[in-house]
């Protein structure tokens, strides 16, 4: 807690920032322990310890102590205050008075001469004694205008340097020099006002608001701060409290259901990354997520699911703000990458800081899977009505009584017997018959609880020539996968500093150390295929179960007992023995200098570097796989590093009524991405994981990237009388990666703002601001390394001797061009009621033509794609952000309420000449680019129906129509978000909804999980049949007749007409969900029990959730959430970890 010193003399009283030197005080003593050794100690230095110690304010007029010095030795049995000063000013012509509780006034006392001693009295007769010098001490209350305190208002004796603050309570106290007698009330967001005081000794003030609209700053591209009442196009921003509330490992999580327009699809492994969209899908094989740049400098956001990358690397408790730039119109000066929008990430540096200070924040959350399938526990596993286990392959056995009987385990399936204490022989039971009995909590016991304890401090501060901020973060993750796990450190320091008024430097950097042991599990499908009797605690248990239960055949061998050994290995064993390690670090940074040549002419140079390496591990141990009977062993090593080298030159000048601010700036881009990749599938020494560890030749690939863009561009902001504000830039790149002849290409934007109600007479109550925006931009994109000319790829050995190439199955394209995308925003700005309702409306529309294809070409020609400039998609709609107080009392009590809704619609407009369809992705189905249909439409096989949609049978089961047909698009109607925060005094509670309607996924493991007989539909009708809902055609093919479907069917080749690698329209659902996303309950600790600590500023405590209801879904046993392969091929499911809920604390303390 910085303290105010209050330097004053009979005629002012100044009150400055207290010098932030560390001191060490024992809790019997008054003075600097490492001083103690001294002789004496300034009377200045004392002074300042005991108000760190006693945490008070003492006055003084600093000449006053000038060239004071107290023995220390008359120090040393001191403990309290008013005994300290005794001593301190006796024979200095100094007296001391105490003026209210924790305040003292230092002053010359005209009735004693230096060398005097004196008693001192602080009760009530020394503070008259002090009136007669003209001073008296005021105290009030500020206000706003409808009586809410205003906590850190700036309270200001007019033609004086004296000045205060007002508490958390809008409370403040100062001693009114003599001869002063008006007070100046300021603070950000409300009209300054000016007080004449007269004899009043206490005050209750009220400020008027200003236009919030006016102070909004918001960070545009290259990190600028700008009003965002200039800005034409639409800016969304999150602070730091909306993200740090409810913490997760993967700081993007922490972005979903607050941002229109904003779609995030998260991935449950821990370290794991999750892909975001902003406004569609823009690019049909390309990139479709935005840009992340932290503090000035990008970062690549193309890791996978696995190992994460990107933003899941960053910690949350070093940013102080995100601001999302959507969209070309926003982001044209970043250039090629930024058509799917940028992220900026602006991290803590220390600035607000006086002094220094101390910032812990701890964090642990407890996780568990929150979606929990519908099983049934009624039937076991098997087939035929019979439930046997022999060797786990099928095979024929005969038991200890002598019985021969042949088994069902080798099937996958849960088509047994009734699971009512039958015995029969399990797999566990080393041939006994043990009852037959369900395991409806088998999935609970497979899932473990998984946690998170994420910790970081930080150190940082500030004076009047720099600021730093110093921070070390640790997190360390347990999944819910038995041995899945993460770490990161994240070490970061920022800093600034002032050479001179005119040059000064900034540094940012962070070293980023994570990794894992094993991350493997990223799905499975032990409850697609499975027997609902397994007992997952059994299995886990390897020890008690091998080797008296594992049955051997002549040419195989399996360490580890199981349910089966056809297909399935004992997923416990599997991950001790199968692990995906990694170890990676990550360095990024950059340094700037800036020079004011004056106060309208400004340079920036800044050079930075995002530098990462990662090496990523796969051990296979001995027998494990059949594969590999001696045990494998790879390596991957990745190694990508992007520097970028940036000027900016900046004009700001005011010209009458006009202000005109430019930029002139360049950025030189290098790219370095390399990959050796070693595999050894025969191991000398098993469990010995070395590269040089190999029976037989190892396999090896590599590869190097290089790329190249220079860029310069331009701006101009012109502004009008402070209400019409029109935006011109101006950007060309030259990208390596394109042909000489196309590597140059320019791209502009324009866009306009007009306060209307600066403009027009129509301000009022009702309708306190109002704006108009609009905007153009066109953005241009290359493409990756390499694609211009033939390419020959190294090849095995033949006959393990000679070397061997073979050309790229992908015919080149000399004549390139780049992708361009257009857009056109327009957008309403209103505030109602003095702010206290705020709506923000965007129309947007953009395309991306020229689109660069690998096409699909005939095999014949020997080649497998062609790369070809093609294709446009469009994507327009509607963005709406509505924020509201709907209550805000005088007894502290407030609601804020955050709205946010966005409409895409996204239509792959035209591909390449004779190409209707670019397939995505092909998992059974296909996800397809298709001329006329929005982009990611799943295709694939479907049932006949009647034209009113009625399901045709054929001998009581489903039919599948001719062919295939457009079952869907991934992309939602509509996604949205409400965000409710509630504070009464020192309490607050908030919570998230987080919804998307519409969209469709293909959850291939619903459909199998049907099929084989695992959910709870499927037990109907085991022993009766099943009658289908539907229609039979008892006509003929050309003039069909439909009928109600009447003909009972067996259950298992029923329901196996869910089996959706065959019949893909019975793994197709609809992906609507609605969400109690984060739920936060927290309590800040008052500042009156923390200053009794002497050195705790603040300190908050939370209990926060996140996942913790799914309020609606249409997909049955899975959250519709889902992001199996990631990137551009959405929409999958198979076996997914599923969700987590999550619960925990916060801890955030503040000295």
């Amino acid at each position: 807690m910085s303290l105010l010193l209050l330097l004053f003399s009979e005629s002012e009283i100044q009150v400055l920032a207290k010098p932030q030197e560390e001191v060490s005080i024992t809790s019997n003593q008054t003075v600097l322990t490492k001083t103690l050794t001294n002789q004496f100690i300034s009377l200045q230095q004392l002074i300042l310890d005991l108000e760190k110690q006693h945490q008070v304010s003492i006055a003084y007029r600093s000449d006053l102590l000038t060239g004071k010095d107290v023995a220390v030795e008359k120090l040393k049995t001191v403990n309290n205050v008013e005994a300290a000063l005794t001593i301190a000013l006796r024979g200095s012509g100094l007296s001391f008075k105490k003026n209210d509780e924790g305040f003292y006034i230092v002053y010359r006392d005209t009735h004693k001469k230096e060398g005097e001693t004196y008693s001192v009295s602080t009760d009530n007769s020394s503070s008259k004694q002090a009136k007669g010098a003209q001073q008296h001490v005021i105290k009030g209350i500020v206000k706003d205008d409808e009586s809410f305190p205003l906590p850190g208002v700036s309270v200001a004796v007019k033609n004086n340097s004296l000045r205060t603050g007002t508490n958390e309570d809008g409370q403040f106290s100062l001693v009114m020099p003599a001869g002063s007698d008006t007070l100046i009330i300021s603070y950000m967001g409300f009209k300054p006002m000016e007080l004449s005081v007269g004899d009043q000794n206490s005050l209750e003030i009220t400020l008027e608001k200003d236009e919030q609209a006016l102070s909004e700053v918001v960070v545009t591209a290259f990190g600028v701060q700008r009003e965002k009442k200039a800005l034409g196009y639409v800016v969304q921003d999150i602070d730091q409290e909306k993200l740090n509330e409810v913490r997760t490992a993967n700081v993007t999580n922490a972005l979903s259901g607050k941002l229109a327009g904003v779609r995030i699809n998260s991935n449950a492994g821990p370290g794991s990354s999750s892909t975001i969209q902003i406004r569609g899908s823009a690019s049909v094989s390309g990139n479709n997520q935005p840009l992340i740049v932290i503090d000035g400098v990008p970062i690549q956001q193309d890791g996978d699911n696995r190992y994460g990358g990107g933003m899941s690397e960053v910690s949350p408790d070093n940013i102080q703000n995100i601001s999302v730039l959507k969209g070309p119109n926003a982001a044209a000066l970043y250039g090629s990458r930024a058509t799917n929008g940028v992220i900026l990430i602006t991290t803590k540096d220390g600035s607000d800081v006086r002094g220094i200070g101390v910032d812990i924040t701890s964090n642990t959350t407890f996780e568990r899977p929150w979606i929990k399938p519908d099983f049934q526990n009624i039937y076991g596993g098997g087939t035929g009505y019979v439930t046997m286990f022999s060797d786990g392959r099928n095979g024929t056995v005969t038991l200890p009584d002598g019985t021969t009987v042949t088994g069902t385990d080798g099937v996958d399936e849960s088509w047994g017997a009734p699971m009512d204490g039958r015995l029969v022989p399990q797999w566990w039971s080393n041939g006994e018959r043990v009852p037959l009995l369900p395991q409806p909590n088998n999935w609970d016991d497979f899932w473990q609880t998984g946690h998170m304890f994420n910790n970081n401090i930080a150190l940082g501060g500030s004076n009047d020539k720099g600021n730093f901020r110093l921070s070390v973060g640790d997190v360390r993750q347990k999944g819910i996968a038995y041995n899945n796990d993460y770490h990161r450190n994240n070490f970061k320091f920022n800093g600034g500093y002032h050479f001179t008024d005119k040059l000064s430097a900034t540094i940012s950097t962070e070293y980023v150390k994570s990794g894992s042991d094993n991350r493997r599990y990223q799905s499975g499908q032990e409850f697609i295929w499975s027997h609902r009797h397994i007992d997952h605690n059994r299995l886990q248990d390897l020890t008690t179960y091998t080797p008296d239960n594992v049955i051997q055949p002549a040419d195989q061998y399996f360490p580890y007992a199981n349910w089966q050994y056809e297909y399935f290995s004992n997923p416990y064993y599997m991950q001790e023995h199968w692990k995906y390690g990694n170890d990676k670090d990550r360095l990024l940074g950059n340094v700037a200098l800036h020079y004011d040549f004056t106060d309208w002419l400004t340079l920036m140079v800044r050079g930075g570097t995002d530098l990462w390496s990662d090496t990523r591990t796969n051990k296979i141990a001995e027998h494990f796989a059949l594969g590999y009977p001696n045990g494998a062993y790879s390596e991957e090593v990745l190694r990508q590093q992007e520097s970028n080298f940036d000027f900016l030159l900046g004009f700001n000048k005011t010209f009458g009524d006009v202000q005109l601010t430019t930029n002139v700036g360049g950025v030189h881009r290098d790219n370095y991405y390399k990959r050796n990749f070693t595999q050894i599938n025969d191991l000398a020494v098993n469990n010995l994981w070395n590269l040089g560890n190999f029976a037989s030749p190892p396999v090896t690939e590599s590869r190097i990237e290089k790329s190249e863009v220079n860029s310069l561009f331009a701006s101009a902001n012109i502004g009008y009388k402070n209400a019409v504000f029109l935006d011109l830039t101006a950007r060309n790149d030259w990208s390596s990666t394109l042909p000489v002849d196309n590597r140059s290409f320019f791209y502009p934007s324009a866009s306009l703002s007009m306060i209307f109600t600066d403009m027009l007479p129509i301000k009022s109550k009702t309708l306190s601001f109002a704006k108009g925006r609009l905007s153009v931009a066109e953005v241009g994109s290359d493409t990756d390394p390499y694609q211009l000319q033939q390419l020959f790829e190294s090849k095995v050995l033949w006959d393990g001797k000679l070397p061997a190439y073979g050309e790229s199955v992908t015919i080149a394209n000399p004549n390139l061009k780049p992708e361009i995308t257009r857009s056109f925003e327009a957008g309403l700005d209103l505030r109602f009621f003095d702010d206290r309702v705020g709506l923000d409306l965007t129309y947007y529309n953009q395309n991306t033509r020229d689109q660069i294809l690998g096409v699909e070409i005939s095999k014949a020609s020997g080649y497998n794609y062609r790369l070809l400039n093609a294709g446009k998609v469009t994507n327009q709609g509607f963005e709406v952000v509505l924020h509201a107080t709907p209550f805000r009392t005088s007894t502290g009590f407030s609601w804020d309420i955050d709205v946010n809704w966005a409409k895409n619609r996204n239509k792959v407009v035209e591909l390449a000449e004779g190409l209707t369809t670019y397939t995505l992705e092909n998992y059974y189905l296909t996800l397809e680019a298709r001329v006329g249909e929005p982009y990611g439409t799943f295709y694939g096989t479907y049932f006949e129906r009647t034209p009113d949609g009625e399901i045709v049978y054929e001998n009581g089961l489903p039919i599948l129509g001719d062919g295939t047909k457009a079952l869907g698009s991934i992309q939602p109607d509509w996604t949205g978000g409400v965000l409710n925060s509630f504070n009464f005094k020192n309490f607050s509670l908030s919570f998230l909804v987080d919804m998307r309607y519409g969209g469709k996924i293909f959850d291939n493991g619903t459909g199998i999980g049907r099929s084989t007989g695992q959910y709870s539909e499927t037990a109907l009708g085991r022993e009766e049949g099943v009658i289908g809902r539907g229609v039979m055609n008892v006509g003929t093919t050309e003039n069909p007749v439909y009928v109600p479907n009447d003909v009972i069917a067996e259950a298992s080749p029923f329901y196996k007409r869910n089996f959706s690698r065959t019949y893909h329209e019975a793994g197709v659902f609809d992906a609507t969900y609605v969400k109690l996303r984060e739920l936060s309950f927290g309590y800040a600790i008052p500042t009156t029990l923390l200053e009794r600590t002497g050195f705790i500023k603040r300190a908050k405590i939370s209990l926060v959730g996140r996942n913790l209801a799914l309020l609606f879904k249409n997909t049955p046993h899975i959250d519709p959430e889902v992001d199996f392969f990631g990137e551009n091929s959405q929409g999958f499911a198979y076996g997914n970890l599923p969700s987590t809920r999550n619960i925990g604390f916060n801890l955030n303390v503040s000295f």
